[in-house]
């Protein structure tokens, strides 16, 4: 028995475009009713939201049933922590802050067994693994692991063409709000200047062959990124979504009693 089909990768080697939400509230109650509202894909935020890796497994739990992929993205890309996300059953992983081609190329061989990677081999005690019922996990998972890389500063774009020749990276996320603030452009993500870096990038990785992701809150810059040529689109996030949901309810009634 092979290791399990990601969809979200196969998804995106079918070259079709996908859209996801943003989850930050760190809550196996709140992501599974998310897993019910319809996304592609849900990610499960860990370099802003306070998630530790027993927080993680909670809600890859909770997703199981649920029809939305599911993506993480971990704090840093180190190779212990991304050899923990994908023991625990991850599939997909969102990596921020890739400045290199070297630290792209380090970041495909942690998510690869030996002899092609350094991952560590322990999968007959882990989820990811089946607690040993999948005998052939070791041979097939590299091919199911789908590695997404965020570029967002001025580093990483200066690096983005030779992140684009490196074989394992399925997919480049631009980051708007860092790469904003590293342009002097401080959540102006609507700036000229940033509209042209960001919808360049896009353009520049869907040419590559290679998935485009962004995460967009305004309609104008997500319809702009779907036909630069985006692929994997975050459209939404949990905890705006509520905070933006309960401030109107709150402001309604405060001014019906007024």
């Amino acid at each position: 028995m092979p290791a399990p089909t990601n969809t979200f990768k196969k998804a995106l080697l079918a070259g079709e475009t996908v859209i996801g939400c943003w989850l930050s509230l760190a809550n196996s109650f709140s992501t599974e009713a998310m897993g019910s509202t319809g996304f592609d894909w849900l990610l499960v935020d860990s370099e802003h939201a306070p998630n530790d890796i027993r927080s993680l497994r909670e809600q890859l739990i909770a997703l199981d049933s649920s029809p939305s992929d599911t993506v993480v993205r971990v704090p840093i890309g180190e190779t212990w922590i991304i050899k923990q996300v994908l023991d625990i059953g991850a599939q997909t992983i969102l990596v921020p802050m890739v400045e290199s081609a070297e630290e792209a190329r380090e970041l495909v061989r942690a998510c690869r067994y030996p002899p092609h990677g350094i991952r560590g081999v322990g999968y007959a005690t882990t989820r990811g693994g089946g607690f040993g019922m999948i005998p052939d996990y070791g041979q097939t998972a590299d091919e199911q692991v789908c590695l997404l890389v965020q570029v967002e500063n001025r580093k990483g774009l200066a690096a983005l063409d030779e992140i684009l020749t490196i074989d394992g990276i399925d997919g480049v996320f631009i980051g708007p709000a860092d790469l904003s603030a590293d342009l002097d452009h401080m959540a102006d993500m609507m700036h000229p200047e940033m509209q042209e870096v960001i919808f360049g990038s896009i353009k520049k990785i869907a040419a590559s062959g290679k998935a485009a992701g962004i995460l967009s809150l305004n309609d104008e810059m997500t319809t702009k990124a779907l036909a630069a040529g985006a692929r994997f689109v975050a459209v939404g996030i949990d905890m705006v979504t509520l905070t933006g949901a309960a401030r109107a309810l709150s402001a309604k009634w405060k001014d019906v009693v007024k």
